[in-house]
């Protein structure tokens, strides 16, 4: 019994040790766990503070975007507000453009008919100068080249424009006034006049309007009327230097009246000394 002791002794010896060194491992496997929880615990509190700053993140987060999405619906509600207005600025300056436009059109069909009926009137007015031209030209000869550079000079005027409508109406009207009282006066006047041989004389030329003109000299000795004649289409003007008796004195005895040697009173000329040069029953 006694040597077995020993033996025993080194068994437990060696069974407690080998408890000892088990405890011992599992004291470090405690501590690595617990090691393990606190850092799974601090891990935990870290992602907790990192759920919170995201929860918070989220909430300013949807905050701010339901500050912009209030913003947006604000501004996309003023951007159409402000389209609705300009809608109604655009239509209405739209109509007064083509109000506008109207009246341009109206004014330039207005100002198409004026600058027609200007040139009607213009050519109206060529057609009376040209036609009083033509009067002159086959009319007595009396004065007559200077009548003719008056209504020439407003023909030219009249066809390039440099007279406008009422400025050459009031040429021409003045002009047809002047050839009316040519037409009706009566005119005296002292000149030469040169015969049909060539002999110039000293004459009182007597024109009645524009149907006598006649002449007698200073001592009643030459006398003519002029007359009128037409050949191959031309009017031609010839002094008939022999009237007869009968027409000398009634040519000596107007000019008398005229000059206020003989009493006013109504003188009465043969036709056959008129510019037509005929007489008649």
């Amino acid at each position: 019994m006694n040597r077995n002791k020993p033996k025993y002794f080194l068994i437990a010896l060696f069974l407690f040790g080998a408890v000892e060194i088990s405890f011992a491992d599992t004291d470090s496997e405690i501590r690595d766990l617990e090691l393990q929880k606190e850092k799974l615990n601090a891990d935990l509190e870290k992602m907790s503070r990192q759920m919170q700053s995201t929860d918070s993140l989220i909430r300013e987060n949807q905050k701010r975007y339901e500050v912009l999405e209030k913003r947006y619906r604000d501004d996309l509600s003023h951007r159409a507000s402000e389209i609705d207005t300009l809608n109604i600025k655009i239509k209405s300056l739209a109509d007064s453009l083509q109000q506008e436009r109207r009246k341009q059109g109206a004014f330039k069909n207005q100002l198409e008919n004026t600058q027609s009926k200007r040139k009607n009137i213009n050519g109206e007015l060529a057609s009376f100068c040209r036609a009083l031209e033509t009067q002159i030209l086959t009319g007595i000869p009396w004065d007559q080249e200077s009548r003719l550079e008056r209504v020439r000079a407003l023909l030219r005027d009249v066809e390039t424009g440099n007279a406008i409508e009422e400025e050459a109406f009031a040429r021409l009207k003045s002009m047809i006034g002047e050839e009316i009282r040519f037409g009706d006066e009566v005119v005296l006047i002292n000149a030469p006049v040169t015969r049909k041989d060539g002999e110039v004389i000293n004459a009182r030329i007597l024109r009645i309007g524009n149907q006598w003109m006649v002449y007698a000299d200073e001592n009643n000795l030459n006398f003519g009327a002029l007359n009128r004649r037409e050949e191959n289409g031309n009017i031609i003007y010839e002094w008939n230097e022999t009237p007869d008796l009968k027409e000398r004195n009634a040519i000596k005895f107007a000019i008398d009246v005229k000059m206020a040697r003989k009493a006013p009173q109504m003188v009465i000329l043969p036709l056959s000394v008129s510019i037509h040069g005929k007489e008649t029953k």
